[in-house]
């Protein structure tokens, strides 16, 4: 079985699919760790952001494995365990560059498909119910007002300790959006059969019983 959950920066992704696999009992898939282990890898590498067929080059060379731990996702890059070194700001704000390049995404898109054989899992991104499992069993598209998405990604950064100014905060994420949603190469939307949840008045546990509600008369 195959789930997906696309959705916007700050909708509640990551929370709700882990959650929901936990709660299944089924493999969670971070998609936008797999971009950050590459993108940590070219900054390494000194590449630059304009030079596509490098980047194209690197992920074609690259292993990213993404493991469970007790509860918690280990992401090893090379073998590397890279798992907080791809949460600084400097790959934060480098990743959103490197996912739009097309050759890229058809790269990781191969590697997300490889993760999922022989196994039920929960994947959360902003393409999978279009692009990378369009035969997925269920599809949720996850969002929320723009209030409370940068609201919920402040207290996120907040909690790591971080400084947040939510001016320059919210003009992030609304350029994320942007590049997201009118990017050429799999353009974050819902798909047509997915299953539309606003999560903005909504818990994460809330989200996900919704969601079960809809695998179980599935």
């Amino acid at each position: 079985m195959i789930i997906t959950i696309d959705g916007p920066a700050g909708a509640g992704k990551s929370t709700v699919a882990k959650l929901l696999a936990a709660q299944l009992h089924i493999a969670y898939l971070d998609t936008g760790a797999m971009y950050r282990a590459v993108t940590l890898k070219g900054r390494r590498a000194s590449l630059k952001e304009k030079d596509e067929e490098a980047w194209v080059d690197l992920a074609k060379k690259t292993t990213v494995a993404l493991q469970d731990a007790n509860g918690k996702l280990k992401v090893f890059l090379d073998d590397e365990d890279v798992s907080e070194e791809i949460r600084s700001d400097e790959v934060t704000e480098q990743v959103r560059y490197v996912a739009q390049i097309p050759g890229v995404r058809d790269v990781m898109v191969k590697c997300q498909r490889n993760f999922s054989r022989g196994r039920d899992m929960v994947g959360e991104g902003r393409d999978l119910g279009t692009v990378v499992f369009p035969e997925a069993d269920f599809k949720f598209y996850l969002d929320a007002d723009a209030h409370e998405r940068l609201q919920r990604r402040a207290r996120e950064l907040k909690a790591k300790g971080e400084k947040v100014d939510d001016g320059k905060l919210q003009e992030n994420m609304k350029h994320r959006d942007t590049m997201d949603q009118t990017r050429p190469a799999s353009p974050l939307k819902p798909a047509p059969d997915s299953s539309v949840i606003d999560s903005t008045r909504l818990s994460a546990a809330e989200v996900v019983a919704k969601m079960i509600q809809v695998i179980q008369h599935g």
